[in-house]
């Protein structure tokens, strides 16, 4: 049977609202079920009413253990609590706010009853934070992010503005778990009625704060006066509203091109597993804009940019007429060549940041720019005290999530923010009159042509425990794939924090090995400038290497 990946959703793919929002009230947890606890990943808890993973039991809790953990850190300003589009977002922030209200916390919501980006959260909090005001804010974002229309997320991000770091989470988590083993026995809860007209619940306005902050951050200037024509596709998630304002407060040629908002997802093409994903870095999900960008009868194109983000935007998608879809990794260092020669006000000793899954091509850039690269290991969190202090003023990572800061070198967003970055490939594009995809056409000229791609590798969970037990002196092997190994990590180089995994590299290749938080696999990333082949050869050596320590 042929794959329907690429291909616009049928009804057997539709997720049933009414089921999904039932079980949401429904079903119980079973703290001694370790799939139906509470667990942080790198961004957030996340999980599915129907698998008993995201109900609102966990909701009443984690939030109780937010308010517990705000309490002993000394956070005692307001509370800014945001939603994207999916179906469990809605009645998991009212679950949340009838918590924080019975706790007294002051509350902002989106004050037009609307959806909030990611980026426009973490936004609000540094605005908050940096206007001299005796409290410290900080922010709950409900959101799983691009995952199926099935699935619910909830992310705290505390008065940096960017996602919780491990010791938070992990006290978050402890706590919520101990709530739901005692039933909910210490959960301080309102009426939602009561809560929404609390005096402690109050509105604010994130899209006017983002957007019309935006020219701080990027030149507006040049994308207007190019007349550069803009397609932005929300994919359904909460920038909705975003791009239709950001066209037209500061006069872009921009076009929403579909501004559709359904839990279903139901205009969704399917994704390489042939799931609803709403994933901008895939060619499957992303086909119907890629599509929009294919030449007419007469050769013209309606856009000379096309963008997607996810459902609460954190992530860009990348499409122009001469590239179609740009993969992640060819973006990020386009970008980071753009911003480092354009950004005159930027620190000259600026760090740029990536993740050790990311292009090694950046490598390349960040060298040839005499730019410190610092490699983090994977999760956002890492790139915050950089973007913060400034010495960091961009980080990236493989997934397409991104962030940078302002003109003159201060904080923007301290969470990937899918805006931003899909607003500069217009900026690029303005000022130099050349396409990303163009530009990065002229990096692989000078620094050569990477090969990259990610394959799974099945694992148990005992197996998946030492991989991410992982010491280098585990490793023997003194080549890969016919090149000296010139270092074998489990630690971050930029930063030393463990990776809770391995990344071997030689002068052409790399690989990284690390396991898969839901699922019996670990992930295989690897990269070779020797071509498709040699990536092969690079992958093979790569599991086998792994196997063999892990199941000895």
């Amino acid at each position: 049977m042929a794959s329907r990946a690429g291909t616009v959703a049928q009804s057997q793919d539709l997720v049933d609202l009414t089921q999904l929002l039932d079980a949401y009230y429904d079903q119980q947890p079973d703290p001694t079920n370790a799939d139906q606890r509470v667990a942080f990943g790198t961004s957030g808890h996340r999980g599915s009413s129907l698998k008993t993973s995201f109900n609102e039991a966990h909701i009443l809790a984690i939030t109780q253990a937010i308010v517990e953990y705000r309490s002993g850190q000394g956070i005692t300003g307001p509370l800014f609590l945001g939603k994207d589009t999916h179906a469990l977002s809605e009645p998991a922030q009212n679950s949340a706010l009838e918590v924080l209200a019975a706790n007294g916390v002051t509350v902002l919501v989106d004050a037009r009853h609307g959806y909030t980006p990611t980026p426009a959260l973490s936004h609000a909090i540094l605005t908050y934070n940096r206007a001299g005001h005796t409290d410290q804010a900080d922010g709950i974002v409900v959101t799983p992010s691009h995952n199926p229309p099935g699935d619910g997320g909830f992310k705290y991000n505390p008065p940096h503005g960017g996602p919780a770091d491990s010791d938070a989470t992990g006290w978050i988590a402890n706590r919520a778990n101990e709530l739901l083993e005692n039933k909910l026995d210490g959960v301080r809860r309102v009426p939602l009625a009561t809560a929404l007209n609390a005096d402690t619940t109050d509105k604010f306005d994130f899209l006017s704060s983002y957007v019309d902050d935006l020219p701080n951050v990027l030149d507006l200037g040049a994308i207007r006066n190019a007349g550069v024509r803009i397609g932005a596709d929300p994919m359904g998630g909460a920038s909705v509203d975003y791009w239709g304002e950001i066209g037209e407060r500061h006069q872009l040629e921009l076009t929403v091109v579909n501004p559709t908002i359904d839990p279903q997802w139901a205009f969704m093409t399917l994704d390489w597993d042939e799931k609803i994903r709403m994933d901008c870095s895939s060619p499957y999900a992303m086909a119907s804009l890629i599509n929009t960008l294919k030449p007419g009868a007469d050769g013209s194109v309606p856009f000379d940019i096309a963008t997607g983000n996810d459902a609460d935007a954190d992530r860009h998608g990348i499409v122009t007429p001469d590239g179609g879809l740009m993969n992640p990794n060819h973006y990020l260092a386009v970008a980071i060549q753009y911003l480092y020669t354009h950004r005159t006000q930027w620190p000259a000793g600026a760090s740029v940041g990536k993740t050790l899954v990311s292009s090694s091509m950046i490598d390349r850039v960040a060298e040839s720019l005499g730019r410190k690269l610092v490699e983090v290991p994977v999760g956002f969190k890492w790139f915050v005290p950089g973007l913060l202090s400034g010495e960091g003023v961009f980080g990236g990572e493989e997934s397409a999530g991104a962030s940078f800061v302002k003109k003159d070198g201060s904080v923007w967003t301290t969470d990937k923010d899918g805006l931003l970055l899909a607003l500069l490939a217009s900026e690029i594009t303005a000022v130099t009159g050349k396409t990303p995809s163009q530009h990065y056409g002229e990096l692989t000229a000078e620094f050569g042509t990477p090969s990259y791609a990610r394959i799974d590798a099945a694992a148990t969970r005992e197996q998946k425990a030492a991989l991410g037990k992982l010491s280098a002196k585990d490793v023997s092997a003194t080549s890969l794939a016919g090149d000296p190994i010139t270092a074998k990590l489990t630690e971050a180089p930029g930063n030393g924090a463990a990776i809770g995994g391995l990344k071997v590299t030689t002068d052409n290749a790399w690989f990284a090995a690390r396991p898969s938080g839901t699922e019996d696999v670990y992930k295989i990333y690897a990269e070779s400038f020797k071509g498709p082949d040699h990536l092969k050869e690079v992958q093979a050596e790569a599991k086998a290497l792994v196997d063999g320590i892990i199941s000895a």
